[in-house]
């Protein structure tokens, strides 16, 4: 387990050096990504979601793409398209840039729902059906995906459906008076996240990846999650709660919270802290008709209520 944290403390490291002063939005990126599932992180322009993704990214020695989402932007342009040979007199399939194991997608709901629908089928299992042909996707597949808040021009935000897919929904929130100025006065330990050299192998990231399966979740805890889910389906606040695929997604998450702090075994709190970042997004307020920036700190809300309500096992 020592070498496991060592391993995870220098990516960690690696990321801070073009993140600063966000400790809790590298923890949660690395946390989903041992996971095996997917990030969304909303937050105004400017304060370093795109950043994040990229230095995550730059951190594996893994394929890599970006994606730029616009109004005009295809599902083809995601997936990739079959181009008809003359020669061969036969299509070819072109794979897209979903065909990677790192994809950033970047200002995801700046496309329409058709668009954000071409990732369904990859996030959930990752594999792409084109043409009536099934194509699988290499392991580690991991989205990154980053949003301005709905309310901005142009953006449409993402269904249920969507948000479902991914693991966690996190802020970046603006930086402290302290790592502002370092950002301003150009601080020369702030790299450029292209210069980033990787610091973990895909042979580290599986192995990581593999050992969070064998965490050990004591039958208390699986109690607790349960108590936590099916509150979320009881309050009257709440107009759906957590869906069975939630509690799931929130056992593994607090399996690789564990593994993050170099312990095969979980203890409440990783449980706690992990709440509001995989149920928030999974559940619809009674309030649902404000605007989604309410609905968010309405849910938040709900769910740590919920959360201080529940007697925590010991």
């Amino acid at each position: 387990m020592k070498s496991v944290q060592e391993t995870i403390a220098r990516l960690s490291r690696n990321i801070e050096r073009v993140v600063f002063g966000k400790p809790d939005a590298v923890k949660f990126a690395i946390i989903a990504l041992m996971a095996q599932g997917h990030l969304l992180i909303e937050d105004v322009p400017g304060v370093g979601k795109t950043s994040l993704a990229k230095a995550l990214a730059k951190s594996l020695d893994l394929d890599f793409r970006r994606i730029q989402f616009t109004n005009d932007i295809l599902p083809s342009d995601i997936t990739g398209v079959s181009i008809y040979d003359q020669e061969e007199k036969r299509f070819h399939f072109q794979k897209g840039p979903l065909f990677s194991n790192i994809v950033l997608a970047d200002e995801i709901n700046r496309s329409t729902p058709r668009t954000q629908s071409a990732l369904l089928e990859a996030m959930n299992e990752k594999q792409v059906s084109v043409d009536n042909t099934t194509y699988s996707l290499d392991d580690p597949f991991m989205v990154i995906a980053t949003q301005n808040p709905t309310e901005s021009y142009g953006a449409y935000p993402l269904p249920e459906s969507q948000l479902d897919r991914f693991m966690m929904f996190i802020s970046m929130g603006y930086p402290s008076i302290e790592d502002e100025h370092r950002l301003l006065t150009r601080d020369p330990s702030r790299m450029n996240p292209a210069d980033l050299a990787p610091v973990l192998s895909r042979e580290d990231l599986l192995s990581l990846q593999r050992q969070v399966e064998a965490v050990k979740i004591e039958p208390v805890l699986v109690d607790y999650i349960l108590s936590v889910i099916t509150e979320t389906r009881n309050t009257d606040h709440l107009e759906l709660g957590v869906s069975p695929r939630g509690g799931l997604i929130l056992q593994k998450a607090a399996r690789a919270s564990a593994l993050f702090h170099g312990r095969d075994y979980c203890i409440p709190d990783d449980i706690k802290e992990l709440a509001l970042p995989v149920l928030a997004h999974r559940v619809i307020p009674k309030s649902h008709h404000r605007q989604p920036s309410q609905r968010a700190r309405d849910t938040a809300a709900i769910i740590s209520n919920i959360l201080d309500t529940i007697e925590i096992p010991v």
